[in-house]
């Protein structure tokens, strides 16, 4: 999937990338696998603001997504691929045999026309939705369960894929793409292949505008706040602010938040990379 550079003529197109949207093959959405989305603007059921820097955007509507694979057995034909706008990932309409039709999350080269399947005894191909059992060794996987027949919940965003590198018992270990190796039940799904949309991080989107647009509000830094507003405000000049933290005093850049005593953390191998040398 290509990106594409604007003339400059404008501020806001001097330095944008956008995505070209070649694998896209339609704008009209079934209407059937649709439904409204709210928007909370940040705040909870009491109208108070929980979370900063939201609100706006562009009206969206919902795209049901099929996230289980339940329909075993059942081959279906790739419709469309279309944009969502509430995912960074493409998805795909998809008809199976009886004439349901469903969204799917998108894997990258499936093409308008190709067949996929679920269950047991698919084939490892790109798009169809096996047990973690019936997967070889090495391959790529997105759109993984972390719990038997709830529904993908790992490796959903564009361009990310798994790697299942081992079986022990009823396990099976995966290599997330943070770098984490974690153990998942042999009875979970996934999908063969990488998610679509790989050159998403590719794309700058030029001015201030677009980001209201997709509903996130100004940013302001801590140090640039008063000392009443931020733990790291205030000071004379351009002062560093001491030790990062958010607003509320918790340390950032390195302090652990996951609980010591949290259920998963015996099914973690490894854990993630740290990004500090």
């Amino acid at each position: 999937m290509p990106v594409k550079k604007y003339n400059p003529i404008t501020p806001g197109t001097r330095f944008r990338i956008g995505n070209a949207y070649s694998e896209i093959t339609t704008s009209a959405p079934e209407k059937s696998l649709m439904a409204p989305v709210k928007k909370s603007g940040g705040r909870n059921k009491d109208g108070r603001r929980t979370m900063r820097q939201r609100g706006g955007g562009h009206k969206r509507r919902y795209r049901v997504i099929d996230f289980k694979r339940d329909k075993d057995g059942i081959p279906a034909i790739v419709k469309t691929i279309e944009y969502d706008p509430n995912r960074t990932a493409f998805i795909a309409l998809v008809v199976y045999a009886d004439g349901e039709k469903r969204y799917i999350i998108a894997p990258h080269g499936l093409k308008v026309g190709d067949r996929i399947v679920s269950g047991e005894g698919a084939a490892p191909t790109t798009g169809n939705a096996l047990f973690l059992k019936d997967i070889p060794l090495g391959a790529d996987i997105h759109a993984i369960e972390l719990q038997p027949g709830k529904g993908a919940a790992l490796s959903r965003s564009a361009g990310t894929s798994c790697i299942l590198s081992g079986r022990e018992g009823k396990y099976g270990s995966v290599k997330l793409p943070s770098g984490e190796v974690r153990r998942i039940l042999l009875t979970c799904k996934a999908t063969m292949g990488t998610t679509s949309n790989p050159d998403h991080g590719l794309e700058v989107l030029g001015k201030a505008g677009r980001k209201r647009w997709i509903g996130r509000r100004p940013h302001v830094r801590g140090v640039a706040m008063n000392p009443v507003d931020h733990p790291m405000g205030g000071g004379e000049g351009r002062s560093s602010g001491g030790h990062p933290r958010s607003r509320k005093g918790l340390p950032a850049k390195g302090y652990k938040t996951r609980s010591k005593t949290k259920m998963s953390n015996r099914l973690i191998i490894s854990r993630r990379k740290s990004a500090q040398k």
